[in-house]
């Protein structure tokens, strides 16, 4: 059997950076859905995070896995459980975007800690500002330009 360990830190927002999920016991109530799904998936989601407008997750990747796949898994079908179950308003849904950078065995328990300290985080740098951070240590910038 193929023994693999990819982290990956994937990160992604609500359409139109809308506020959506400012409620925090339905935003919890998402993120414990989007951890169970992804086990039933055989998707190994270590941690999740995030704040009124976006998540972070940290994943483990299997070796016959990749990440559109988790992608599109765990956005579209927590999507619709929001939906379902009427966590958020009625239009609640993710950006299609999403940013995903990978995270050396040695970095995991740092990335773990970032993405505890999420609200913390938040109160003194938006998303927007996050985002292109992100981007910029990462050379999307770079890539894209």
């Amino acid at each position: 059997m193929a023994q693999v360990r990819i982290w990956v830190h994937s990160v992604w927002g609500t359409k139109s950076r809308i506020p959506y999920m400012q409620n925090k016991s339905r935003r919890i109530s998402l993120f414990k859905h989007i951890k169970s799904y992804a086990k039933d998936k055989d998707i190994y989601l270590d941690f999740i995070n995030g704040t009124s407008d976006h998540v972070h997750c940290l994943i483990s990747m299997a070796c016959d896995q990749n990440i559109a796949q988790i992608m599109k898994l765990l956005k579209g079908e927590s999507s619709c459980y929001a939906g379902k179950q009427k966590l958020f308003t009625p239009d609640f849904d993710w950006a299609d975007d999403y940013y995903a950078v990978s995270v050396s065995q040695s970095q995991v328990e740092t990335v773990r800690n970032y993405l505890k300290k999420q609200e913390e985080h938040h109160r003194k740098k938006t998303f927007e500002e996050e985002c292109k951070l992100f981007m910029e240590k990462y050379g999307f910038i770079r890539m894209l330009g």
